[in-house]
């Protein structure tokens, strides 16, 4: 039996601490992966800054992360799709209420990835390339493609021109990085936002117009844009950007819908100590009021919405769209970019605390990876 090593958060805000975790037995429809490399996400520091306030079904001590990338190691009853010796990606899904399992978080050397939520990546990619996918693109295609979300058609390598255009509000950011390339691969026209420093970036994964979300003039400027289009929809990936969608969805013709990525609120403020539970409160507070003052705006345009949670494809068949039938081959092809590229802050267990101070702190169009 091989040895294992985790990153564990021991209780609610604690910092992660490196030590021996059990070596995970795959059960059906499982493989465990020895991973090669890490990826950070913000739900991850979001559950360790809120001490669990979205996951209260964690049982601590816990592992967490969710991006990964390594070698198949073993294969447990039922799986066909991979051997051992593969090399793949994984979206770890241990912090989902219906998995709730440490042997299935990211942040250790040996994590049991859902067969269905797994993918082969070419010999020529490297781990750390491959890491920086899973989450956001996943959290993309659950946007994209979910039917009670924008019900997009989806991605293939024979896709036709749909004659719609879809809104990405925050391209350059991970999310948004993939939600270009998806929609492209599926034939819609894309238009996104970006900061300047970052337009050829978000042109270059596919987005036929790209707009300074900071400008005066931004709205006006996409609906100037979208004039004699059919609209498919939004995404709002950046923070507390779903309004602005509402408000240019409501000047377009096509479908009125924002599928929104990220809460109104920026949780990065959250700080340890006793004052915690009063900055949670007034972040909440925030959020409520927000919430309804977004809500008003979409009824007044007649446009509706949803909040994404990116693990679900888990429980539909957008899983097997994106993990089997598309995104093997299209890595394969050089059709699909590993993107955002990864921002590699050091190599071993002991670097992902520091992973989820930076990614707290921000960084733009990349992806925080830790090679182990």
């Amino acid at each position: 039996m091989s040895n294992n090593t985790a990153a564990w958060i021991g209780s609610k805000g604690a910092a992660l601490e490196v030590k021996a975790a059990p070596y995970p037995h795959p059960g059906e429809h499982e493989i465990v992966v020895r991973n090669h490399a890490v990826a950070i996400n913000p739900y991850d520091w979001i559950i360790q800054a809120t001490g669990g306030l979205f996951t209260r079904w964690i049982t601590y001590p816990f592992i967490l992360g969710s991006d990964l990338a390594g070698e198949v190691v073993e294969v447990g009853p039922g799986v066909t799709r991979f051997s051992v010796g593969d090399r793949v990606l994984g979206h770890a899904v241990g912090t989902e209420k219906a998995r709730n399992s440490a042997a299935e978080g990211a942040f250790q050397e040996y994590t049991i990835v859902l067969d269905h939520m797994a993918a082969p990546i070419p010999a020529t990619m490297a781990y750390e390339d491959a890491a920086v996918l899973p989450l956001a693109l996943s959290t993309a295609a659950c946007g994209l493609f979910q039917k009670d979300q924008l019900g997009l058609e989806y991605p293939s390598a024979t896709a036709k021109p749909t004659g719609k255009t879809l809104l990405v509000w925050g391209g350059s950011t991970s999310v948004g990085s993939n939600a270009i390339q998806l929609a492209v691969a599926a034939g819609y026209d894309v238009i996104a936002t970006a900061s300047p420093r970052n337009f050829d970036y978000v042109k270059g994964l596919g987005a036929g117009q790209v707009f300074d979300y900071n400008s005066s003039t931004v709205v006006a400027d996409i609906v100037a844009a979208l004039h004699g289009r059919t609209i498919a929809g939004a995404l709002a990936v950046a923070t507390d950007s779903a309004g602005v969608c509402a408000e240019i969805l409501g000047f377009a013709s096509g479908t009125k819908f924002v599928s929104i990525a990220s809460p109104p609120v920026s949780f990065a403020s959250v700080t340890p100590g006793r004052s915690k539970s009063v900055q949670l409160a007034r972040l909440i507070a925030r959020v409520a009021t927000s919430t309804v003052s977004t809500q008003i705006r979409f009824r007044m345009r007649h446009v509706g919405s949803k909040m994404i949670w990116g693990a679900s494809l888990m429980d539909d068949e957008v899983s097997t769209v994106i993990y089997n039938d598309f995104l093997p081959q299209a890595l394969a092809d050089g059709r699909y970019r590993a993107a955002p590229a990864p921002l590699i802050i050091g190599t071993g267990l002991h670097h992902i605390q520091a992973g989820l101070d930076a990614q707290k702190k921000g960084v733009s169009a990349k992806k925080i990876v830790i090679t182990l």
